[in-house]
């Protein structure tokens, strides 16, 4: 049985939903604040690893100075042990989607993570769970590996395979699942682009060569940041139990590194290496979606993003 979504419960007259989607390191946090201070909006994060409490920087969280007084929504929820629900997501999301816009405020959704994005703005349910198959599906996983069933994933649905990393075990636990549980495709599941809410979305479009850059400075930043001890402290707290956050970029190869299965400096470079793999599944994904307003991030290095997105939003949310 699907579990069903949660329906939104204000007025067609209140405010549109701004979304700010793209790969990661493209600029989006930044313009989130910019947007959400020239329209009177609120961010509400679609990060699914900002979730988690303590995962500051290696999740590139804005700082409080950062935010520049703008309230951000959805930061900070879970503890590390917390596996993650796109469902529990997109009740949280539109609790606060449908608050702000009964208050006339601007939701700017701001994130990266495609499917978190779709739950909290388009007619989508999930598909139910079957126990004894996730069970069975979860043994496999701690037997096999988790390359051994994206392999697996792909054959029986590519597309899923090519959105899911194949060391995300538990996300190809859940597809695996579906598929058996529907005799579908996993990606039969997700809706089509049926929007719940008047929604503009601005996709922030960096070029590859520039992109890769990004990636790659962000990383030294991070660890220069003091992203290995923060990963130490989570650690005492439970983050290499937990199923979700423990795979997040950055984490799952400092925690490598703590128990000795490679250095530092390896768990840098793959993690430079990863995170590049993700930004590419990320544009893939935002570039299925025909409603997504491409502006160039480049523009952003010359002051000129934020007046790109506002001349495209303006209408829509002034009217």
């Amino acid at each position: 049985m699907n579990a069903a979504a949660p329906q939104p419960s204000v007025p067609s007259s209140a405010p549109p939903v701004v979304a700010v989607v793209g790969p990661t390191a493209a600029g989006k946090s930044d313009l989130g604040v910019h947007l959400a201070r020239a329209l009177g909006g609120e961010v509400i994060n679609a990060d699914s690893m900002q979730l988690y409490r303590g995962m500051d920087i290696g999740t590139a969280k804005l700082t409080v100075e950062e935010r520049q007084g703008v309230p951000h929504h959805l930061l900070d929820i879970w503890d590390v042990t917390v596996a993650a629900s796109v469902a529990e997501y997109q009740r949280l999301a539109r609790a606060e989607i449908d608050r702000l816009r009964a208050r006339g405020r601007v939701p700017v959704l701001v994130g990266g993570s495609g499917l978190y994005v779709r739950g909290a703005l388009d007619a989508m349910e999930f598909p139910g769970t079957d126990p004894a198959v996730r069970a069975r599906l979860e043994g496999e996983l701690a037997q096999e590996g988790s390359g051994a069933l994206h392999a697996r994933l792909a054959e029986a649905d590519p597309e899923a395979a090519r959105a899911i990393l194949p060391s995300n075990g538990r996300r190809i636990v859940r597809a695996l699942e579906v598929i058996e549980i529907t005799g579908r495709p996993f990606t039969a599941s997700l809706p089509g682009h049926e929007a719940v809410y008047d929604t503009v979305q601005i996709g922030v479009d960096v070029a590859r060569p520039e992109l890769d850059e990004r990636i790659a400075r962000r990383v030294d930043v991070m660890w220069e940041a003091g992203l290995v001890d923060e990963v130490r402290e989570l650690e005492k707290q439970g983050l290499r139990e937990g199923r979700t956050a423990s795979r997040a970029l950055g984490y799952q190869q400092v925690l490598a590194a703590l128990a000795g299965e490679c250095t530092l400096q390896e768990a840098r470079e793959a993690t430079i290496r990863a995170t590049k793999r993700f930004a590419r599944r990320q544009d893939s994904w935002f570039r299925r979606d025909p409603r997504v307003h491409w502006l160039s991030g480049a523009a952003a290095d010359r002051g000129e993003l934020p007046g790109a997105a506002l001349t495209l939003l303006t209408k829509a949310v002034t009217a």
